[in-house]
């Protein structure tokens, strides 16, 4: 039988994110540090769908009391998915990033902050190397021009007006630079969770705590005003988390500005404009907010590289003479997210597969999509 992280890398690679191998091996060393062989053998028996222990148990002839202690427990250590669906706990393998490696927000260590480095270029490329893109900055609303339409996926806070229940964690990558002795400036527990199910998160929280949804509000506020950018799951549908991101730590953004992977994370279709009558020349915008360099200097002026902006809108919120607003990209610069995480997956599925695979998945979405 081959060796237990060779098949659950193999099971990991199969995802839609991709698990690439490397010549070195590091992500089985990786593998090997979050998971006992044990606790890997039980990883493989279980399905990217979701289900309950009690499902689980029957399809594995296990006691559904044991099935769902061991189910607990590798969630807890950040080895799967546990989520509340429709009133029942639901458990999943999980992609490795995003979701495992998120995860290991109370067990990562020094080694494996050093491992995840090692690994990061390898991985980053091959989950940021193909579309749909991952993830999708969401803009700054109140930096919008009023006449323009702002549809339901680009409008973070009506998404969580309508959620019931949050979660906030510490930032993982944050906490990985502070391990390797590169500490961030910006506020650590910036990563949002939330859903429209009632009380998701009592029964399992990983490594994080349960907020109001008024809290949720304040941090999102605080989070523009730190520059941070607000990034969430490339879909019109179930959002179901917020990164902020900083420019120096997150994965997202490194994986743009240092691994040149531009599907992990995607432009809004919205671009900065600066009025230049407006423009006091300060110069703000392009020192201390731009997470891009997008903004530079034109004469007397500051002017922003369209194909460098991301149309995050933080740039705007500083501008001592209002100068800064978001203006909607033209028709044929933009981008409409997949439907929803299971259109996401087939899309990304298909792009990794040979043409008559590519050919099933499609009429299996047309059928049930």
């Amino acid at each position: 039988m081959a060796d237990v992280y060779k098949r659950l890398a193999k099971k990991l690679d199969a995802l839609p994110n991709g698990f690439p191998a490397t010549e070195n091996g590091v992500e089985l060393r990786i593998l090997r540090k979050i998971f006992a062989p044990e606790d890997a053998e039980f990883a493989l028996k279980l399905k990217p769908m979701p289900e309950t222990a009690e499902q689980i148990a029957r399809r594995l002839r296990r006691p559904a009391e044991s099935t769902r202690a061991t189910l607990d427990q590798m969630a807890a250590n950040g080895q799967i998915g546990s989520f509340k669906m429709n009133g029942k706990q639901h458990y999943a393998v999980m992609p490795f990033v995003v979701g495992i490696y998120e995860f290991q927000l109370s067990r990562i260590d020094k080694e494996l902050a050093d491992l995840f480095e090692e690994y990061m270029p390898t991985l980053v490329r091959t989950v940021g190397g193909q579309k749909p893109a991952v993830a999708r900055v969401i803009p700054v609303n109140a930096s919008i021009d009023t006449s323009l339409e702002i549809l339901p996926y680009e409008n973070l806070r009506a998404r969580i007006e309508e959620s019931r229940s949050f979660l906030i964690n510490e930032c993982i990558c944050r906490k990985e630079k502070t391990l390797q002795g590169e500490p961030c400036k910006h506020s650590t527990e910036t990563c949002m969770a939330f859903t429209k199910e009632e009380g998701a998160y009592d029964y399992f929280r990983y490594a994080g705590r349960v907020i109001s949804k008024d809290e949720a509000l304040r941090i999102l506020d605080a989070t523009e005003r730190e520059g941070l950018v607000h990034a969430t799951f490339n879909v019109q549908q179930d959002q179901m988390f917020v990164c902020n991101c900083c420019s120096c730590c997150c994965g997202f953004f490194r994986a743009l500005k240092e691994f040149h992977a531009p599907y992990l994370l995607t432009r809004s279709n919205f671009v900065a404009s600066i009025d230049p009558e407006d423009c006091s020349g300060c110069g703000v915008c392009a020192s201390e907010r731009c997470p891009m360099e997008a903004i530079q200097p034109a004469d007397e002026a500051y002017a922003v590289i369209a194909d460098r902006c991301i149309g995050c809108g933080v740039c705007t919120l500083t501008c001592p003479t209002e100068a800064i607003q978001l203006i909607r990209r033209a028709a044929e610069e933009q981008t409409l997210p997949p439907k929803n995480v299971i259109h996401w997956a087939v899309e990304r599925t298909s792009a990794k597969s040979g043409p008559l695979k590519r050919l099933a998945l499609r009429w299996w979405l047309a059928r049930n999509g």
